[in-house]
């Protein structure tokens, strides 16, 4: 069993890793769905960037993130973003949603591959299951992004 400092670790070379290949021209290779997103810290002032999943739905970008990571509590009242998305830098305002059941569905519907990542079902008629998608809001908040025009 990884101790947390250990599992921090691997975080971090993953991050600088998936940060490279996205600031790359193999970019293509991860950027339909992993995009870099930098803020400042609300206290340190500092730039922060990190890999995350996404959706786009029609001008709008989702992106979510387990409660107990920390990034997006820099977001929360909103916030000026930069993003590395599919090989371009575009700016946007970011705010947090954090009671993200109906936001999560259309997450899913605009990415619907993502559905066997949040063990979400789909019915017989082709719609995910409502419970299954309550469930996996429960432990997530999201990130809705609009872009600088």
């Amino acid at each position: 069993m990884f101790t947390v400092s250990l599992q921090k670790q691997f975080q971090t070379v993953g991050n600088v890793f998936m940060g490279g290949i996205l600031r790359s021209p193999l970019h293509a290779l991860l950027s339909r769905n992993t995009l870099l997103i930098t803020f400042k810290g609300r206290r340190s002032g500092k730039q922060y960037t990190t890999p995350v999943n996404y959706a786009l739905v029609g001008d709008l970008i989702y992106v979510t993130s387990m409660k107990d990571r920390t990034w997006w509590r820099n977001l929360r009242g909103g916030a000026q973003v930069t993003l590395r998305l599919q090989g371009k830098k575009v700016s946007g305002w970011g705010e947090v949603i954090e009671d993200v059941g109906s936001s999560l569905m259309t997450y899913l519907r605009a990415s619907p591959n993502f559905a066997r990542y949040f063990e979400v079902e789909v019915d017989s008629e082709g719609h995910f299951v409502e419970a299954d998608v309550a469930r996996a809001a429960r432990p997530r908040v999201m990130v809705k992004i609009k872009q600088d025009r």
